[in-house]
């Protein structure tokens, strides 16, 4: 068998197949190579049909239709992929903590930090938009800023 005939073959897509199964793995599933992946099992079925067309043409049929099986799987699965894979986000436990309630345990003001109780630790807090926050009030963490938690006062549905 020379070159030309194995890449005419669908041994030579099950080998792509594996080759960009291994970089996919390799890059720790970030959905790099597996839409070309799939692409590339898919050939290893289609590439025995086409027995029937002259090796160059046959040769540029493969890879058309390798390209369009390519681009289809990337445009329509990728979102799907990444959202439930949830590809680049890493969340962390300090993350958990925006929109959660906190007590403040030591006054916030505009020029001073504060502290608030939340989850049982203790963090340095400041007001969201510089108002002031008393002592024992509640509030709700809006955002965190390096080792700081931005909050506002919680607005209670009674008042």
């Amino acid at each position: 068998m020379d070159i030309y005939s194995f890449i005419l073959s669908p041994w030579f897509w099950l080998a792509l197949t594996v080759i960009f199964t291994l970089i996919e793995l390799a890059c720790s599933f970030n959905l790099i190579t597996i839409w070309f992946a799939l692409s590339s099992l898919l050939m290893v079925f289609i590439s025995g049909f086409t027995e029937l067309f002259d090796a160059p043409i046959r040769f540029r049929l493969h890879l058309g239709i390798f390209l369009l099986l390519s681009v289809v799987l990337l445009i329509l699965t990728r979102p799907i992929a990444i959202r439930k894979f949830k590809v680049g986000k890493i969340k962390t436990n300090v993350d958990d903590l925006v929109g959660r309630d906190a007590l403040v345990i030591k006054e916030i003001t505009k020029f001073v930090k504060g502290q608030v109780k939340i989850k049982g630790q203790i963090w340095t807090a400041i007001s969201e938009n510089d108002e002031k926050i008393e002592e024992n009030t509640e509030c709700v963490v809006v955002k965190i800023e390096g080792v700081k938690l931005i909050v506002k006062k919680k607005i209670n549905a009674m008042e």
